[in-house]
Order: C-alpha cells, then sequence, then structure tokens
C-alpha cells in the first residue's frame, strides 16, 4: 500500500535503492533479450525490436535508476519517472503519427490515465482521512496509552506487531508502522537489539496486515479496482497473511530479553471530533464496498462521497468551535486547570483542505509516473513478451513467486502494474497469489517496502539494512509458509472456470 510531505512525526520517504541495480538490469535484458519474438499486446504496431523501443526501455531504465539513488541525491523519486513518462509516449506518439494511426496512441494514452485517475482520486481520499485522524491526536492517543501500560519487552513486541497486523488493513501499513515505531523508540530507549527486533517485527506485521484488505497497500486496492478480486474474497488470504506474520515473530521472541522497561506518564486528550472522524472514515470504506459490490460501480465514487463527508463535519466543527471553546474555558476555570486553559488559546478550526494538502505528493506523482511509463512499454509490446516468457514458458505459480521476491527489490507497484497490464490467463487462485506475494514479499530486505524505508528513518541507527538482512533467512520462511498455506487452503481456486 502506500507518501511524502516531511514531518518530524512522518519523516520522508527516502528510497535507499541504490544496492537495486543488478535486479533492474536483469529485467532490461529480460525485455531486450526477448524482443524477437513477440506481437504486440495493445498497440497496432510491434515495436519490441526497433529502436523506439529499445530507447523507450533505455529511459525507463535510466529513470528508475535515479529512482533508487533517491539517498544519494536527494532527488524526489517523483521527478525522474514522470519526465520519463512524458519522453516514452512522446516516442510512441511520433511513431504512430508517422504511421498514419495518431488517434490509437490517444486512446491508450486517456485509458492508462483513466486507470491512474481512479486510483489516485481514491488514495487521496484515504490519505487524507489519516491526515485528519493524526491532527486530531487519534495516533497519538493510541501511542500514549501503549506507553503508560508498563508492558514487558515481549508483550510489547507482540502488541505492537499484532497491531500493525490489525491496523493496517484498514489504514496504510506506512502510518502503522510509523505509529508502532513511536511506541517501541518511546519505551526502549536505548535498547538497540530490541528496537531492531520490533521494528523488523513491525514491517512484517504491517505488510502482511495490508496484503488481505483492498485499503492495506497500493498493490491491493489496484487488484480490487480491476475487478480481478472481490472484497470479501481478499479475506481469503487473512490466514496465509497471519501466517506470515507469526512464523518470523515466534523465532524473534525467543531472543528478546525477560523484563519490563519502565511506564512512562505520557498523556494525550483526543481532539474534538476524532471518534467521528474515525467512524465517517469507516462509513467512507463501507460506502466505497456498497458501490464496487452492490452498485458496480468504480469504488472511487464512495470515496469521494466520503469525502464530503469529512467536508460537511469539518464546517460543523468550524462553526460551533467558538461555543465550544467557551464551554471548555468554563470548566477548565472552574477546575483550576490553568495549563489547558492556557492551550486553549492555540487551538485552530479544522480544516478538511490542509489536511487534503499534507497528502503524500510525491508519491501519488510517482505513482502517475510508473503507471504511465508501465503503460506506454506495454502498449509497445514489452508487457505481452514478459507475460509470454513469465507465465507460458513458466508455470503460473513460480511465476508469482518469484515476483513477490522481486517487489523485495523492486517497488511492488510497477511489478503488480505490470502483472494487470499483462493480463495473464490465470486462476482466481493465481490472482490471489500475485496480491499475497507482491504484499508480503516487501519484507524480506528493510529496502523492500515504504514502511521498512520509513522505519529506517525513523529509527536511524537502530533498525538498519544490515540488522534486517540477518533475519531475512527466518522472514523468507515466513514468506514459503504463507505461500504454502495459500496454495493448501485455496487449492479449488486454482482451477481455470
Amino acid at each position: 500500500m502506500i507518501t511524502n510531505n516531511a514531518t518530524p512525526e512522518r519523516p520522508s520517504l527516502r528510497m535507499t535503492y541504490s544496492c537495486q541495480w543488478p535486479a533492474l538490469m536483469a529485467t532490461a535484458l529480460l525485455l531486450l533479450g526477448f524482443s524477437g519474438a513477440s506481437h504486440a499486446v495493445t498497440g497496432e504496431l510491434n515495436l519490441t525490436g526497433s529502436t523506439t523501443g529499445f530507447l523507450a526501455v533505455a529511459v525507463f531504465v535510466v529513470a528508475y535508476g535515479l529512482v533508487m539513488a533517491e539517498e544519494k541525491l536527494h532527488m524526489r523519486k517523483s521527478k525522474p519517472v514522470l519526465v520519463a513518462a512524458g519522453i516514452i509516449w512522446a516516442l510512441i506518439g511520433w511513431v504512430y503519427v508517422q504511421s498514419g494511426l495518431p488517434d490509437e496512441a490517444e486512446h491508450a494514452f486517456h485509458a492508462t490515465l483513466l486507470e491512474f485517475s481512479e486510483l489516485m482520486l481514491f488514495l487521496l481520499v484515504a490519505m487524507t482521512y489519516i491526515n485528519a485522524m493524526d491532527e486530531r491526536q487519534v495516533f497519538d492517543g493510541l501511542r500514549a496509552w501503549m506507553v503508560q501500560k508498563g508492558f514487558s519487552y515481549r508483550s510489547l513486541f507482540w502488541l505492537t506487531g499484532g497491531l500493525a497486523f490489525i491496523i493496517s488493513p484498514v489504514a496504510d501499513n506506512l502510518t502503522t508502522a510509523l505509529l508502532m515505531c513511536a511506541v517501541v523508540t518511546k519505551v526502549a530507549e536505548g535498547d538497540r537489539k530490541f528496537i531492531n527486533l520490533s521494528c523488523i517485527n513491525i514491517v512484517v506485521a504491517a505488510n502482511a496486515g495490508g496484503a488481505f484488505s483492498p485499503f492495506g497497500d497500493i498493490t491491493t486496492l489496484m487488484v480490487w479496482q480491476a475487478g480481478l478480486v472481490q472484497f470479501q474474497e481478499f479475506f481469503e488470504l487473512l490466514v496465509p497473511s497471519l501466517v506470515n506474520f507469526l512464523v518470523p515473530a515466534l523465532a524473534m521472541t525467543l531472543f528478546i530479553p525477560k523484563r519490563t522497561p519502565e511506564s512512562l506518564d505520557e498523556a494525550v486528550e483526543l481532539k474534538r471530533g476524532a471518534r467521528r472522524i474515525i467512524l465517517l472514515f469507516l462509513l467512507t470504506v463501507a460506502t466505497a464496498v456498497a458501490c464496487h459490490t452492490l452498485l458496480h460501480l468504480p469504488p472511487v465514487l464512495g470515496m469521494m462521497t466520503g469525502l464530503g463527508y469529512l467536508q460537511f463535519f469539518g464546517y460543523y466543527l468550524r462553526k460551533s468551535l467558538p461555543r465550544s471553546l467557551d464551554r471548555k474555558r468554563t470548566q477548565y476555570v472552574q477546575r483550576g486547570d490553568w495549563r489547558k486553559l492556557e492551550q486553549l488559546g492555540s487551538v485552530v478550526p479544522f480544516d478538511v483542505f490542509n489536511r487534503i494538502a499534507r497528502a503524500e505528493w510525491d508519491t501519488l506523482l510517482f505513482f502517475y509516473g510508473v503507471v504511465m511509463c508501465v503503460g506506454g512499454l506495454g502498449f509497445m509490446g514489452y508487457l505481452g513478451l514478459l507475460s509470454d516468457v513469465m507465465y507460458t514458458q513458466w508455470n503460473a505459480t513460480w511465476a508469482n513467486i518469484a515476483l513477490g521476491i522481486m517487489s523485495a527489490v523492486i517497488d511492488n507497484i510497477p511489478v503488480m502494474f505490470a502483472v494487470l497490464t499483462m493480463e495473464p490467463d490465470m486462476s482466481h487462485g493465481h490472482w490471489l497469489l500475485i496480491t499475497l506475494t507482491a504484499g508480503v514479499g516487501g519484507s524480506l530486505l528493510s529496502i523492500g517496502s515504504a514502511a521498512g524505508v520509513a522505519l529506517m528513518g525513523q529509527a536511524r541507527g537502530y533498525y538498519t539494512f544490515m540488522g534486517h538482512l540477518r533475519w531475512t533467512p527466518v522472514i523468507a520462511l515466513g514468506y514459503a509458509a504463507s505461500v504454502a498455506t495459500h496454495l493448501w487452503l485455496n487449492q479449488a481456486s486454482f482451477t481455470l472456470p
């Protein structure tokens, strides 16, 4: 699932992907090496063996290389893919104009843009609600409650991991991971070993929890929006996702010291309307599901309607703020609570558009660039070629497992979008499998998911690439166990109708 306006609480996601060059080059070579034996998937012209096609692939490789080097270059990841998308489609447009087929390229671009637009608006509403709950201190309140309880290290390990697994299907896995990491670093301050183990557990749990819900990750949302897996069918992945979380967690818990840190006195008062915004978010999710399931309309209709719910509620909060402040001022004076009385002077009205402005625009623009780049390469015929190699010459099961592992090195968004664009002839069970593997495969490396990258920034020096890598064999065991569990539990769904 699924981010970038840096704040102290929510650090900018720096993609430390410099070590991903070998896999990226291998992908490029795969595209180029088989270019002679394909026919176009979408476009009428087969450009896979042409100079134009080779140039488009080279542009994409260079752009994605710049994305991977974001940490060293200090350049936002959206910039290179936006330029690459423009170049690739300009090349397509030039070739099709010269061939007397300008309308076909235009229609293909519009179709790809429409697919992105639906996903972007969906994500924008979800991000706005998460930012609204953050501003109303919902997540701070949950963190304070856990800090106050004085849990043992083992209890804290399981509590943060379990909550990450439970919350990420509704909120995005990045927000969930950042919240749980804040608790761990606050309670176990200075304990390098425990913080590293807990952060690994949180990343695995957040990615696993996001894999069985359309709202847990961008890739699951893409599959749901494409109509390949219905809302209720995602829950067939609940048990495999749980296995993916539990296997490494059980192994790591054996290395957690049996001691209890001192409890901390931290009180957080939820801002006015916090609980009602949570209820509105759940109502928005229900509206989106109803639009898709009952009315057979795109889920984005329900999400945008839900944004209207939040705007109306924001209007109510602004209009009723003076009356609310007067009431609280009277209560604090009667109680002699001068500290809270002083804080009332800093209360500002709730503004929905401020929450929208704080959405992760770099991620949304990166998403646009990737979707348009991959869509352009697919229009040229490269994805049909790759589909033939992986889903015809290979077994679909092994192809989906391999793509899940690849998503630990290459971002799972282009991996999933490529599969959706290929449209391989797969059973329902195989579509669930690629949904699972693309979601949990990123846990194999700390740089394999947005949650892992963010936690390396938040717990800098405690949670590191090498610290995560030492536990990769155990995480890989959980990955294999989750795949095996899905193949066993849902074996009936692997038969093509």
